[in-house]
Parts: structure tokens; C-alpha cells; sequence
């Protein structure tokens, strides 16, 4: 059986732990044909820490050469290898979905090349339920993040509002508004947001708390959905990835999970 050819965008956190599982556990099926990152450092570090070393090639080059690009790298690009990746009929792993907020007909061109998009759930539960209750009427999706200090340090919106999370006391509201406004002001921090929103009612409608207190020691996602379905309600306590505080260890896991998925002939779940 053919190996499915994957190349990495980004070499980060996540990206280096979708690229060792790709040598590993999902060696079988799949190939880690190349991989790429706007840091050349990152990407000569992952190259020499892998098992089986793979090429480091520019964006367009490894679209070109996989048959499943995986973006891993940031919003502010998310869109854009998503654009080029469909031109080219390869099908394409989401990791930074806040960069597809406002760009859904993005989505809606995969549909006329025939490739796939994979968006996978990330760092929280429930999606599967939300998109189950989305075939009937939802009324509302919630979604409450509580993070801390260190995980939401850097974020634009506290910068523009000269909000010093290292200073919080004690349990705090930093951010109230719509998962449009939440990407916007925290790119790096609630890519969930985004996964809920296009599985949802959208992300004008889907409304987003973050909460901070220097006593957290995870980063929790409490979603709260209402509907025709009833009341469904997910908390899920994460524990942040040694490398990078702003990211969970559930979001790579998520998306080598769905990797094995789209390779796997058997499908479980929603």
C-alpha cells in the first residue's frame, strides 16, 4: 500500500511532534516527505532531531511534494497555505484555524478542486457534539478559557490595552466579546475559538470569556452549548506543553490523531 505523503509548515511545538509521530506511530501509512518553517534554525533543529532525516524545502516546494500539507505555523499564515495547498489539489491539516476566520469561502473552495481540509478539534472536547447539535438549532455556544499569566503573555489585545497579566493577583476576566474579536486579540492563545465557531453558529455569535490567575496550572476550555439538543456542557483540563506554555499537549495530539484517522479505514466518533 502507498504511503500518504505529509510535509510540515512550521516547526515548532507542534509541528515537531506531528513530525515525530509521522516517523513513529503512523510510520506504517504515512511518509514525512519534507518539511519548512520561516525560522531556518527551527527547521535544521527539527531535521537533525528526527529519526529518519527529511528535506527542508520552502512552502511552495513542499506543497508541491506532499500529497497532505499539515500547517503548523501560525494564523497570519493559515489562510494562505491553505489557498496555495488547494490550487495544487493537496489536501491540508489546519492547526492555526483562527487564520481562516473571515476567509470561510477559503472552505468552500476545496469543495471545486476536490481536496480535503482537516480542521481537528484542538485542545478542547465537544466538537463532536456541536457538530451533532448543528444539523438541529443551536441557540448559543460558550466558550470560557481560563489560562495562566505565562500562556496569555505577548497577546496583542493585552499590549494595545497595557494589561500586565504577570501583575494579577488573583482570578481575573481579562477578555469578554465574540470568537472574531478573540482571535484577533489572541492569535497564539484561542485557535479552540475558531474550531467551535466554524462547527457552530459562527464566530460573530460564538461568545469567548478568557479568564487568568497566577494559581492556574493548566489551560481549561469550558464550552457550554444550547439548543434543540439541550444543554451540553465539556470542560477540559490541559496540561501546557513543556516547550511552549501557550500550547496544550491535546492540540498535537489532536492532530496526529486525525492524521491516523484520514489513514485509517475505520472511523470512531462524530
Amino acid at each position: 500500500m502507498k504511503k500518504l505523503s505529509v510535509g510540515i509548515i512550521g516547526c515548532g511545538t507542534i509541528g515537531s511532534e506531528i513530525a515525530k509521530a509521522c516517523q513513529d506511530r503512523l510510520r506504517e501509512r504515512i511518509e514525512l516527505a519534507a518539511i519548512c518553517d520561516i525560522d531556518g534554525q527551527k527547521a535544521l533543529a527539527l531535521q537533525s532531531a528526527l529519526a529518519n532525516k527529511v528535506p527542508v524545502m520552502t512552502l511552495d516546494s513542499l506543497i508541491e511534494k506532499a500529497d497532505l500539507v499539515v500547517e503548523a505555523a501560525s494564523a497570519k499564515v493559515s489562510a494562505d497555505v491553505v489557498e496555495k495547498a488547494l490550487k495544487k489539489r493537496k489536501a491540508v491539516l489546519v492547526m492555526s484555524v483562527g487564520g481562516l476566520l473571515g476567509k470561510e469561502a477559503l472552505l468552500g473552495s476545496a469543495r471545486k478542486t476536490g481536496a480535503r481540509v482537516y480542521l481537528p478539534s484542538g485542545a478542547l472536547c465537544g466538537i463532536d457534539g456541536l457538530k451533532s447539535a448543528a444539523i438541529g438549532r443551536i441557540d448559543s455556544v460558550t466558550l470560557t478559557t481560563r489560562k495562566p499569566p505565562r500562556g496569555l503573555e505577548g497577546a496583542p489585545y493585552l499590549k494595545e490595552r497595557n494589561i500586565d497579566v504577570s501583575a494579577v493577583k488573583g482570578e481575573t476576566v481579562v477578555f469578554e466579546g465574540n470568537a472574531l474579536e478573540a482571535v484577533k486579540g489572541f492569535p497564539a492563545n484561542v485557535n479552540v475559538c475558531a474550531v467551535l465557531s466554524l462547527a457552530g453558529i459562527g464566530a460573530e455569535k460564538t461568545r469567548v470569556r478568557i479568564v487568568t490567575s497566577p494559581e492556574y496550572t493548566k489551560n481549561i476550555h469550558e464550552v457550554e452549548i444550547t439548543g434543540d439538543c439541550g444543554k451540553v456542557t465539556t470542560r477540559t483540563e490541559n496540561v501546557p506543553s513543556k516547550t511552549n506554555p501557550k500550547t496544550s499537549a491535546l492540540a498535537f495530539l489532536s492532530a496526529i490523531a486525525t492524521l491516523e484517522g484520514v489513514v485509517n479505514d475505520v472511523r470512531i466518533g462524530t
